[in-house]
C-alpha cells in the first residue's frame, strides 16, 4: 500500500510540474519601442540593453514557467506617429508582446492602437507593458485591459515625494520647471495639490513648462529661477532636458535642493558632478542604484559588461511578473497571460508588488534617494563619478498608492 501511495504521489508531482512548464523552452518575444536616436537615444539605448539583459539572465530554467526571453529594439524616434509605424512593424514580425515607456504621448498612441487591433484581430492579440510611461490617465480614463504599467504613476510618486517634502521645513519658496506635455505638466498639478494639503504655506514662486526636447540652453530659465528666491526646484524633466538644466545651474553657480523624479538617468549624474558633487538632490522612484541581493548582482554586472548604469528596475519587475503569469497560466498566449496578470503578486527587490486587478496599476514601495559620495555603506558609484544616490527613505506602497477611476472593459 505505501509503495502503490508513493507511486501515485510521485506520479502527481509530475504531472504537476508537466503542467506548470508546459511552456517550458518557448521563446517569448517582446518589442521596444522607444528612442534610438534623437535627443533621448542614450536614454533610449540604455534601457533597450537593461531589457536585454534581464530578459537573457532570467531566462530558461532561471524563471517559473521556463521560457526564453528575447528583446528586439524598435527606434520611435519618440514620437507617437513613428511609434505606431514600430507597433504595426512588430505585429508584422510576429511579436506578442511590446514595452515602452519614454513619453506618454507614445504610450497613450500604443494603448489604444493595441485595444483596436486587438478588437479586430482575435487570436492574435497584443499585451502592452509599459515600463515607464507615467501619465495617470493611462490607468484611470484612459485605461485599457491589453495595458499594464510596471512604473509608479506621476501622481503616485509626488504623493510620496509632497509626503517627504512636507518635513523639510527649508522647503518655502519652490520653483516648478518642467517639460510642456502631460507628463510635466501633471508634475506641475499633482505638486500644487498635494502640497496644498500637507503645507499650505509653502509658495510656488515660478511654475515654467518649456519644449520637450528642444531647448539647448536652460539660462534663461535659470535666471528666472534666480530672480525668484526659489529655496527650491521641482522638476520631472528626464534626459538631456535635465541633463542641460543642471547643466545651466552649475555655470550660473546656482546651488538649490532639486527635488526631482529622474536625475539618476543617463547623462544627468555626470552634469551634477561637474559642480562639484555639492549639490543637495533628491529623486523619487521605486528603487535606487545601491541595492543588494539579486538586483544588486544584476547592478553590478551590468556595469561591467557596458560600463553603465542600470536604473529601470522596471526591467526585472516585468520579466518577473512575465514569468510569473505564464507559469500560472501554463501557456505562453498574450489572452491568457493578461488575465494571469491581473491581480497577480511577486516578489521584488523592494518587497511584494502588485499588478493591481482593477486598472493594471503596479503597487509597490517608493523610495526617496539623495546625492552623496559613495561610502563603504553604499559604495555603487553612478556613471563612475564617485557619487551615488542612497536611500533615506522608504514608504510603503499604501503611501504612494492612489485611487483609480478605471472602468475596465475586459473581452467577453
Amino acid at each position: 500500500m505505501k509503495l502503490v501511495m508513493k507511486i501515485v504521489a510521485g506520479t502527481v508531482a509530475v504531472l504537476c510540474m508537466g503542467g506548470a512548464l508546459a511552456q517550458s523552452g518557448t521563446t517569448v518575444k517582446i518589442a521596444f519601442i522607444d528612442p534610438l536616436s534623437g535627443p533621448f537615444a542614450n536614454v533610449g539605448q540604455n534601457q533597450l540593453k537593461s531589457w536585454q539583459f534581464v530578459a537573457e539572465r532570467l531566462s530558461g530554467a532561471k524563471n517559473p514557467a521556463g521560457v526564453k526571453f528575447e528583446v528586439m529594439g524598435f527606434d520611435n524616434k519618440g514620437s507617437p506617429q513613428e511609434s505606431l509605424n514600430s507597433l504595426k512593424a512588430a505585429i508584422d514580425q510576429g511579436f506578442r508582446y511590446v514595452t515602452q515607456g519614454n513619453g506618454s504621448g507614445a504610450g497613450l498612441a500604443i494603448s489604444d492602437a493595441v485595444s483596436k487591433h486587438n478588437a479586430r484581430n482575435p487570436g492574435k492579440e497584443v499585451v502592452y507593458l509599459n515600463y515607464a510611461a507615467v501619465d495617470p490617465s493611462m490607468t484611470n480614463d484612459k485605461c485599457d485591459y491589453w495595458h499594464f504599467r510596471l512604473d509608479a504613476d506621476t501622481s503616485m510618486k509626488m504623493e510620496a515625494l509632497t509626503t517627504f517634502m512636507k518635513d523639510q521645513p527649508s522647503v518655502k519658496n519652490v520653483y516648478l520647471i518642467n517639460q510642456n506635455y502631460s507628463h510635466g505638466q501633471q508634475v506641475a498639478k499633482y505638486f500644487k495639490e498635494g502640497i496644498a494639503r500637507k503645507r499650505p504655506d509653502v509658495k510656488i514662486v515660478g511654475d515654467d513648462l518649456h519644449p520637450i526636447g528642444q531647448v539647448k540652453d536652460f539660462a534663461p530659465y535659470v535666471a528666472k529661477i534666480k530672480q525668484s528666491g526659489a529655496d527650491a526646484i521641482v522638476t520631472g524633466n528626464w534626459g538631456a532636458d535635465l541633463t542641460l538644466l543642471v547643466k545651466a545651474l552649475n555655470d550660473a553657480g546656482l546651488k538649490l535642493p532639486m527635488y526631482t523624479y529622474y536625475a539618476q538617468v543617463t547623462g544627468t549624474p555626470t552634469a551634477l558632478a561637474a559642480a562639484g558633487g555639492e549639490g543637495e538632490v533628491y529623486v523619487i522612484a521605486y528603487g535606487h542604484a545601491n541595492h543588494t541581493g539579486e538586483v544588486g548582482a544584476i547592478v553590478a554586472d551590468f556595469k561591467k559588461k557596458f560600463n553603465d548604469d542600470y536604473y529601470t528596475m522596471a526591467t526585472y519587475n516585468g520579466i518577473n511578473l512575465m514569468a510569473a503569469a505564464i507559469a500560472k497560466a501554463k501557456s505562453s498566449d498574450p489572452v491568457k497571460v493578461a488575465a494571469a496578470l491581473e491581480g497577480l503578486t511577486v516578489k521584488s527587490f523592494a518587497g511584494e508588488v502588485q499588478m493591481r486587478k482593477s486598472d493594471h496599476q503596479l503597487q509597490q514601495s517608493m523610495f526617496v534617494t539623495k546625492w552623496q559620495k559613495v561610502d563603504k555603506k553604499y559604495p555603487y558609484s553612478v556613471e563612475n563619478t564617485g557619487y551615488t544616490f542612497v536611500p533615506i527613505k522608504q514608504m510603503d506602497a499604501f503611501i504612494a498608492s492612489t485611487p483609480t477611476s478605471c472602468q475596465m472593459k475586459r473581452p467577453s
